[in-house]
Order: C-alpha cells, then structure tokens, then sequence
C-alpha cells in the first residue's frame, strides 16, 4: 500500500502551518503531501496595514513557499484551483487534476467588496487592505492624501468579521499624520457596525472598550458605532441612519466570503462559501475533507443591530489547522486526536504604541477574566514577532510562542 495522498489547498497560515505540522506527525512514506496556492509567496497579512502606512514594503513581509515547503518534502504547486468534486475526490485547477485520500481546504476568503458600491480599490473610489496589490494601491492613496491633505474615513461594512485593522490603520494613520505635522488638515472618522469599540465580533473583551474609546478620543478621531456603510463617494461615505461623512481617502474593510472555488464545488459550502465543519474541523458530510481559518464556517457570537461576523486572526487560524492535523494524523491510527475552544491573542497596533489582548475561549463566557494592556513594549513586541514568524516560517519551522497576534 503506498502513502496517503493529502493535499491542501491554500499558502498563507492556514496551508502552511497545516502542511509543517502533517509532515512533523506523518513520514514521506506515510503520506504524500501536495500544497497548492495561486500565490507563489507567503504573506505575512498582520503587517498589511505597515505597509498601507510605510512601514514595511511587501517584499519584507513575503518569501517564496516553494524552498521552505520542499525543505518538509510537501511538493508545491502553484495553480489555481477551480473546482473540487468531493464524490471523486478530486482537486482540479487551471493547469492539472490533483487526487486526494484527505483533503485541507484553507483559502482563505474572497473579499465581498461588491457589498458596498464603490469600495474598490480598482473599480471605484474606496480603498481596502484585504490582499496584496490593494494595500500596495492603498499605500499610494496615502502617500496622496500626505501631498494633498483632506478628511479621511476609516471603517468597515455590514458583515465584516476582520475588524482590528481598522483601529490599527485609524491609530497608525493618525500617528503618520503627526510626524509629518499634517494632523490638523486631516479630519478623521471611524465608522464600524459593532454595536461598541472592541466587540470585533466576539461580543467584546475586558476593558478593550474603554481603552479604544480613550484613545480614540485623545486623538481627536471621530467615532460612531453601529454604523451601516451603503456607499463610497469620490468625496464622501453614505450611510444607512446618518448624513454621509466627508472623506477624500475612504478606507473600508468589506465583510468576507468564501473562495470562488469552494463555493462554486457541490456539497462543499454553505450559501456564503465557507465550509461547515465540526469540532476537529472535518467537514460535516464530505469524507476525508478538512478546513481551517477564514474558509470556515463560524457563527456569530450574538446578534447585534448591524452585522459584524466572527473574527478569524492568524493565532485563530493556527490553533484551527494544529488541530485539523493532528486529528488527520490520528484517523489514519484508527482513533481521533483531542480538540479545544478556540483562544485568541492578539497585539493591536497603536501608532505610538500597542495594546495586547488575550481571551480564552473567544466566544463568551470565558474561562479567565480578558487580559488587556497597553504600552510602548507591546509595540516592540508585535514588531519582534513579525521578525520571528517570518524568519522561522522560511526555515520550514512554526514559531515556538503562545503570544498570538
């Protein structure tokens, strides 16, 4: 009997992290692994908003998969998948056809930016970090509001479940602003569906509200909760219950939905795209199917007068593949491996500074009380982080830390 054949499809946290712990728990001739990205780099997507701001270019935050994945003997292939038959257990896409015995969905997501008229980047005025080329169009954006000041409006829709970068890009935006003495020609406004600062869609956590609305309100930036954005004007975002609020630099985060692919795959998804999976992240009635990170279906934490979805972080998203794998691993011994609540930390970038969060589990009630703090140190640890993940990441290794992200 020769090895098990498992393939992946996905290259960012989900896919890679799946792909070192199978080949950690599983011999080459244990299992044949195949990891398929349309993306030839990794990107390490927390530090989009860097490199919105400056900070980081995006060649610092990628590295090629294909040495790293070879390194663990996991063959890459850089194709786009179009569809999957979950009776054949095939993975088709643009250039070959891939058999599988296990298949790991982790995609990630399509942005849904059609939800909002006018969110762009590339057909309308409004901006978004949600993948590499739009955070490269958005750090031109801002490098033209730098030459010709105006309002700016940062926020997200209806839907959305990825909410942090917003108060990052608010904090950093406004911190640029600063250093460049341009502040006071920059009226800025924060526009969110949570029904309050720092719910980001697990019902809030701690005192993260009052620390966001403190900073918020020391920077002068402008905030309004349970706000439903309709539509992005060249000068202007409209929404549902107010007048429309100035912007010449609109940036807006769009709710999710699943990859094209997955979607369009009979008995794959639910209606949105996102695969429904049980507590070991095994697909509910395809055999041998798994998923992990964005491409899971997870409800929200609680209804709430706009729609703000479950958030799905890096830290999530690792913690959804270590047990995908291992699980996997266990089945092909004749049993289950264990599961757990999903946790989450994460550090929120503040400009000057950066505030850390911890919750356990992420949907409430909670085990332990939310740890939040605030300070210059979590800044320079976000930043190490960053430094650390890449660098191991590249050597084909997962970084030894329960800090998150």
């Amino acid at each position: 009997m020769g090895p098990v054949r498992i393939v992946i499809v996905g290259g960012s946290f989900g896919g890679l992290t799946t792909a070192y712990e199978l080949r950690r728990r599983l011999t080459p001739e244990r299992a044949e692994i195949t990891l398929l990205a349309r993306d030839d780099q990794f990107r390490f997507v927390p530090s989009f908003p860097w490199v919105a701001t400056g900070r980081r270019r995006l060649e610092q935050i990628s590295f090629p998969l294909a040495g790293p994945l070879a390194k663990k003997q996991v063959r890459f292939a850089n194709e786009t998948v179009t569809h999957i038959d979950t009776a054949a257990k095939v993975v088709a896409t643009d250039a070959a056809e891939h058999p599988y015995d296990f298949l790991v969905v982790a995609t990630g997501h399509r942005s849904a930016n059609e939800a909002v008229p006018g969110l762009g980047p590339f057909d309308g005025p409004g901006h978004s970090p949600m993948s590499a080329p739009e955070t490269e169009e958005l750090a031109q954006a801002i490098g033209r509001l730098l030459a010709e000041p105006g309002p700016v409006v940062i926020g997200a829709a209806p839907g959305a479940s990825c909410i942090g970068p917003v108060y990052e890009l608010a904090f950093e935006l406004d911190h640029l602003l600063r250093r460049r003495g341009l502040r006071h020609q920059v009226p800025m406004s924060l526009l969110t569906p949570e029904p309050f600062l720092g719910h980001m869609g697990m019902g809030g956590a701690g005192t993260i509200r009052q620390l966001l609305e403190a900073a918020l309100e020391e920077r002068d930036i402008a905030y309004r909760t349970s706000a439903a954005i309709t539509r992005i004007t060249e000068d202007a975002v409209e929404t549902a219950d107010a007048a429309p609020t100035p912007s010449v630099c609109s940036i807006i985060i769009p709710p999710l939905a699943g990859a094209e692919a997955v979607a369009a795959s009979e008995g794959l998804a639910n209606p949105k795209g996102f695969v429904p999976v049980d507590d070991h992240y095994r697909h509910a009635v395809a055999d041998g199917v798994y998923a992990v990170g964005v491409a899971v279906a997870l409800p929200p934490v609680d209804a709430t007068a706009v729609p703000v979805n479950f958030p799905k972080t890096g830290h999530m998203t690792e913690q959804m593949a270590k047990i995908a794998a291992a699980d996997l691993a266990a089945r092909l011994q004749g049993h289950e491996a264990p599961t757990a609540e999903l946790s989450a930390r994460c550090i929120l970038d503040m400009g000057d500074r950066a505030a850390y969060l911890a919750v356990d589990p992420v949907r409430p009630p909670r085990n332990r009380i939310p740890t939040v703090s605030e300070g210059r140190p979590w800044l320079v640890a976000k930043m190490a982080f960053e430094r650390t993940y890449l660098a191991f990441a590249r050597r084909g290794k997962l970084v030894p830390t329960t800090l998150g992200w």
